[in-house]
């Protein structure tokens, strides 16, 4: 049975968007919403991976070490395969928060969760502790897999400065210190398939997990 007796995460996510911009000067809100409008300007996201592609295997290590293959995974049965930013992002531990109560349907589905994050693994087992999360959370060092799918950015200087304030993205997730990926969710199918897709370069928009236990149910 999907979990439909609990707030959505659109409505979490947007909860929290609104008490955010309640809470912060103006030129902040309006600097952070002026490089999601160049993101879209740009169309950035024209480039990322689909529904209808083929995803691109890999093999990344999880905080303790421990070398994880999207190839073997998908031996296995079906892969939900989403990125985070960092767990410097309120938006991503609220996702990934949701995502993780969804793991039984998912489960009966015969369907696994992986997580993709550019955060060092210091701080990716932070923030898996934090969040009480049980599946895989692997560091995509300098975005390199994230930037096959096509989901690699450059962080505005304007907005740079803000994150510099308070967690600053070199230390967090090393590399140049200036990208990060877009919000991404992927079902692939055993054979590799991108059988649905989630891609926005707007960071409070995130695929919504019921929507993807519908997907795996139907197909």
């Amino acid at each position: 049975m999907i979990l439909s007796n609990i707030q959505s995460l659109e409505d979490q996510l947007n909860d929290f968007k609104e008490k955010w911009i309640s809470e912060v000067d103006s030129t902040v809100s309006d600097t952070f919403q002026k490089g999601i409008d160049e993101l879209v300007e740009n169309q950035i996201s024209s480039n990322a991976l689909h529904q209808g592609d083929y995803s691109i295997d890999f093999m990344l290590k999880d905080a303790a070490g421990n070398t994880v293959s999207l190839k073997e995974k998908l031996k296995q049965g079906r892969v939900v395969l989403t990125w985070y930013r960092g767990g410097w992002c309120p938006y991503c531990n609220l996702t990934l928060r949701n995502l993780q109560s969804f793991i039984p349907e998912f489960e009966k589905r015969n369907t696994q969760l992986v997580a993709l994050t550019p955060e060092l693994p210091d701080h990716s087992l932070t923030t898996k502790e934090k969040n009480e999360l049980t599946f895989d959370v692997l560091t995509d060092i300098n975005n390199e897999v994230a930037r096959k799918y096509g989901l690699v950015f450059k962080v505005s200087d304007e907005v740079n400065s803000f994150y510099k304030k308070f967690h600053d993205l070199l230390d967090f997730n090393g590399g140049s210190g200036d990208e990060l990926p877009l919000t991404a969710t992927y079902v692939i199918e055993q054979n590799g398939l991108i059988s649905y897709s989630f891609v926005d370069v707007d960071y409070r928009k995130r695929a919504e997990p019921a929507e993807i236990v519908a997907h795996l149910q139907n197909n």
